[in-house]
C-alpha cells in the first residue's frame, strides 16, 4: 500500500502476550482499547476502532476507519466494526461470557464508556491502564532504537545553535528554526501526552524572564507563549546577552519520543545562575548513580530536593513558590508523560529498560530557569544515557 516502515509483527505479538499475563495475573477476562497510543502499541496501526484483547487467544481489531489501511499495518486480525448495536453481539459470540472487563479508566470518555460496557451486562470493571503503562514503560530493543535515532536528530540541532542564537533574535524564531530542522529529518510534529489537558509544541525554547512565567503546564518551565490561548513555550521576546536561554526540546521517530535540555548564552551567565547549573547537573549524576532496577521511583525525586536544599535552592526547585513542580523526572516512549513518574508516593521499582527524562531545574522570577534534561535508560549498573548532546552550556559570542 505505501513504503512506510511497520511495526515488526514480533513486537506486536510480544506486547500482546505480555499484556495478556496481566490479564490473567489479575482475572481479568477482555480488555477493551481505544486509546490511539495503546491501539498502536498492541496492533501496529492507529486507526479508529476498538481492540479487544481477551485473557487468552487472539485479539481482533473492529474498525470504524480505515478497514483498509488498519488491514494492512495490523499485527491482528481486523473486522470492519460495523454498527455498534450489533457490536456487542459480535463480541459475546467471539469471546464468551465476561465477568470482569477492563477498559483504560484513565483517558476513556464516560459517554463512550457507558456505551462500550452495556456490551457486558453485568461485568465488573477494572481499570488495566496502569498495568498497560506499566507493560508500554519497558522498552524492547526495537523501542530504544527508535529512541536512540531520535535522541541523534535532536543532538544536530544542539550542534547548530550557535548558528541560530544572536542578540536579537526572538525565541519564536528559534523555535521555528529548531521545528524546521526536525521536521525534514521525519519528525511528526505531534508530542503525545496522555494527562488530561496537558499540551505540547516541541518542548520549552524561551529565555530570561518569559522561561520563568508560570503556566499550567506540569513542568518545572512555562514560557510566555505567543497567546493567551496556548500560554506556554517559545514567545516573541527577543535575546540578550547574560540570560539563560533554554533549549528544552523533543523529537519523534516512528512515534518514540526524545526530550533533551541544553542551557545557552549570549556571552556569559552571572555567578548565582551558573552555580544553579552546577547543581543541575550534580543532581542528574547522582539520579545515574541510583537508577538501578529494584530502587523506588521516589528515591530519585527525595535524593534530588535533599542536594537542593543542601545548596540553598530548594525554593527555586523544578519552579518557584507556588507553581513548584513536584517530579524530577518521567517516562518517555510514545508518550510524553509515561511512567515511571519521578515523584513522592511512588513506591514502585524501577525496572530493566525502562526508558526515563530527568530534568532537575531552577526557576528563578524575573531572570530564567536553569537546568538539563538526559533521557536515560535504566541497566544494571544505573541510568545509561540515551541523549547524546553535550552537556556544556553552550556559549555565544557577544
Amino acid at each position: 500500500m505505501h513504503p512506510l516502515p511497520k511495526v515488526p509483527a514480533s513486537e506486536v505479538c510480544e506486547r500482546i502476550t505480555r499484556f495478556q499475563a496481566k490479564l490473567t495475573e489479575n482475572q481479568i477476562d477482555g480488555a477493551i482499547i481505544t486509546q490511539n497510543v495503546d491501539l498502536y502499541y498492541l496492533t501496529g496501526t492507529m486507526q479508529n476502532g476498538l481492540l479487544y484483547v481477551p485473557q487468552s487467544g487472539e485479539p481482533r481489531f473492529y474498525v470504524k476507519k480505515s478497514v483498509t489501511r488498519a488491514e494492512f499495518e495490523a499485527s491482528v486480525p481486523v473486522e470492519e466494526m460495523g454498527r455498534m448495536k450489533q457490536l456487542g453481539e459480535r463480541l459475546r459470540e467471539t469471546f464468551g461470557e465476561v465477568k470482569r472487563i477492563g477498559i483504560e479508566m484513565d483517558v476513556l470518555p464516560y459517554g463512550l464508556a457507558t456505551r462500550y460496557l452495556r456490551f457486558f451486562p453485568g461485568a465488573e470493571v477494572v481499570d488495566v491502564a496502569f498495568p498497560l503503562r506499566l507493560l508500554r514503560a519497558v522498552k524492547s530493543e526495537y523501542e530504544l532504537k527508535q529512541l536512540r535515532l531520535a535522541a541523534a536528530h535532536v543532538n544536530q540541532i544542539i550542534t547548530m545553535l550557535p548558528q541560530y542564537i544572536r542578540t536579537g533574535v526572538s525565541e519564536v524564531e528559534l523555535s521555528a528554526q529548531i521545528e524546521h530542522a526536525l521536521r525534514l529529518k521525519g519528525n511528526i510534529g505531534i508530542y503525545r501526552m496522555r494527562g488530561y489537558n496537558q499540551e505540547l509544541c516541541l518542548g520549552m525554547v524561551a529565555s530570561g524572564a518569559a522561561a520563568a512565567t508560570p503556566t499550567y503546564f506540569d513542568g518545572p518551565a512555562g514560557g510566555l507563549g505567543m497567546s493567551t490561548a496556548s500560554p506556554q513555550g517559545a514567545s516573541r521576546k527577543t535575546f540578550a546577552p547574560g540570560e539563560p536561554i533554554l533549549v528544552d526540546i523533543s523529537t519523534v521517530v516512528e512515534g518514540y519520543i526524545i526530550d533533551q535540555t541544553r542551557m545557552a548564552v549570549i556571552g556569559e551567565l552571572d555567578e548565582e545562575l551558573t552555580r544553579a547549573y552546577e547543581v543541575t547537573t550534580a543532581i542528574i549524576k547522582e539520579a545515574e548513580r541510583m537508577g538501578k532496577p529494584g530502587v523506588a521511583w521516589q528515591d530519585l525525586y527525595l535524593r534530588a530536593l535533599e542536594m537542593a536544599e543542601a545548596a540553598g535552592l530548594q525554593n527555586h526547585f523544578m519552579g518557584f513558590g507556588k507553581d513548584q513542580a513536584k517530579f524530577l523526572g518521567h517516562g518517555v516512549g510514545l508518550e510524553f508523560d509515561e511512567l515511571p513518574v519521578l515523584a513522592r508516593g511512588f513506591e514502585q521499582p524501577l525496572e530493566k529498560n525502562m526508558v526515563i527524562a530527568i530534568e532537575p531545574k531552577f526557576t528563578f522570577p524575573g531572570r530564567g530557569v536553569v537546568g538539563i534534561e538526559n533521557t536515560y535508560v535504566v541497566t544494571e549498573t544505573g541510568l545509561k544515557s540515551i541523549t547524546i548532546a553535550p552537556e556544556e552550556i553552550v556559549r555565544i559570542p557577544e
